[in-house]
């Protein structure tokens, strides 16, 4: 007896799920014909007040008002089928990846549209946030439709996705798998760059609003890039003892969950940093995205021996987001930070490719130890570490850090080029991972050294 074949040439929305997006696929067309309207009736800016239009009057006053109403009470309806359709996804789409993560990020994408009109209406707008709210628009319209097609496609049953849904117990422990995806201890290091970057270029500290923006937006682009490796990896991950654990292989989430978590966290990134920060920063965010999910992540890492040279320009950029956040631009002392980054990211991770060699043989990835031996990647390592210490010590002459730093970077160098000498000439895994440990502490010691220095000078 051969089960029933579903036919791929129809679109078929026999499920609960289903149905409710095609309802919320209607009220998306009703919410566009009733923002054509606002705009040719000349409603848009009849309201000076967001969600209501005065701060102290329930009822609107005028016909326009009243236009403009009814549309926000349309968007308010939406938004409560977008948070329906967002919760039936997660209970009962986890095995489908796609629309899993077309759902997530219609209704993302939906929302953060929602809220930059309401920024719109209640302070300035930036140019360049007309023309991404516009683009947001689109891309909701682009990512609905493809959500209502990819489910006429599936064409799944309501006894499928009753099968499929979770558990009440399982949503206590979702957080914390989440949190596990984001790596973050990589990620708090990763911060404190981006926050010297924010002090260094400034010469003085941030503001409070503009430092939680900036941290909410680097956790999110960070974190999330990192889960959308993790999916990448997902295969070459249970192949590996140190990744094994992690969530996605080890079966606590589907690979649907891990790939739509990181993609609403990067796109969220975005977002946060255009809307609160600046188009600089927001650029550089989304750049050091694509830059590791795309180019290491995709390209470089199972296809070079120089995967984590190249690949070391992602960590390299978050001190780039932090100073054009805090001063609006660029400059060649800025330069340097994210030079710092770059050189210091081989020899770091060399260290530990040394000791998780036999992992990264077994999943096929040519780390410099499974392609040129122990000795040539604890050779690389010192004259890495070298070429590192001098570029730190040479940043005064360009103007970055005074004496303070340099008495810094003089000592905190002496104590990673002893760790690397070490390593070469001694090798084996405890010394080599305690170059990884140190290296670690070097990095985020030699940018607090900088913001010292930088406070005090100024």
């Amino acid at each position: 007896m051969t089960s029933a074949r579903k036919p791929l040439s129809r679109l078929i929305y026999r499920s609960p799920f289903a149905r409710l997006s095609l309802v919320t696929f209607g009220g998306m067309l009703l919410l566009l014909v009733s923002g054509i309207f606002v705009r040719v009736s000349g409603a848009t800016w009849a309201c000076s007040w967001w969600p209501l239009c005065e701060p102290y009057t329930i009822l609107p006053a005028t016909s326009l008002e009243w236009i403009a109403t009814a549309h926000r009470l349309i968007v308010a309806l939406v938004g409560v089928l977008m948070i329906l359709l967002l919760v039936r996804a997660w209970r009962s789409q986890r095995s489908q990846t796609s629309i899993l993560v077309t759902t997530t990020a219609v209704v993302l994408l939906f929302y953060l549209q929602v809220m930059m009109g309401g920024i719109k209406v209640m302070r300035d707008f930036p140019s360049y946030l007309i023309v991404l709210h516009s683009f947001t628009a689109i891309a909701v319209w682009i990512a609905l439709a493809a959500q209502v097609c990819l489910v006429g496609l599936a064409a799944r049953t309501e006894e499928e996705e009753q099968r499929e849904a979770v558990s009440v117990q399982r949503w206590t422990n979702l957080l914390r798998d989440f949190l596990a995806l984001t790596k973050p201890i990589v990620v708090a290091l990763l911060l404190v760059t981006t926050f010297a970057g924010m002090v260094i270029g400034a010469k003085a500290w941030p503001s409070l609003e503009l430092t939680l923006w900036v941290m909410l937006g680097g956790f999110m682009a960070a974190g999330g890039s990192s889960a959308i490796n993790q999916y990448i990896d997902r295969y070459d991950d249970i192949k590996m003892q140190r990744t094994q654990k992690r969530p996605i292989p080890s079966g606590r989430l589907t690979p649907g969950e891990g790939l739509a978590f990181g993609v609403a966290m990067t796109l969220t990134s975005f977002y946060v940093m255009a809307a609160f920060v600046n188009l600089l920063a927001a650029v550089l965010t989304l750049a050091g995205i694509v830059y590791y999910v795309l180019l290491y992540s995709i390209f470089l890492k199972k296809s070079t021996v120089q995967n984590i040279v190249i690949g070391g320009g992602a960590g390299a950029i978050p001190p780039l987001v932090g100073w054009a956040a805090s001063t609006g631009g660029l400059n060649i002392p800025s330069l340097f930070l994210f030079a710092v980054v770059f050189m210091w990211t081989p020899p770091h991770f060399w260290a530990l490719a040394i000791v998780r060699r036999k992992d990264y043989a077994r999943a096929g990835v040519p780390m410099l130890p499974v392609v040129r031996g122990e000795r040539e990647t604890r050779w690389q390592i010192f004259i890495y570490t070298i070429e590192l210490v001098g570029l730190t010590l040479l940043m005064p002459l360009f103007g970055l850090g005074g004496g303070i730093y340099l008495i810094a970077a003089a000592v905190l160098g002496a104590l990673l080029l002893y760790s690397a000498w070490k390593v070469w000439k001694r090798g084996g895994n405890k010394l080599a991972w305690k170059m990884y440990r140190h290296s670690s502490m070097y990095l985020a010691f030699l940018f607090v050294a900088l913001m010292v220095d930088a406070l005090l000078i100024s």
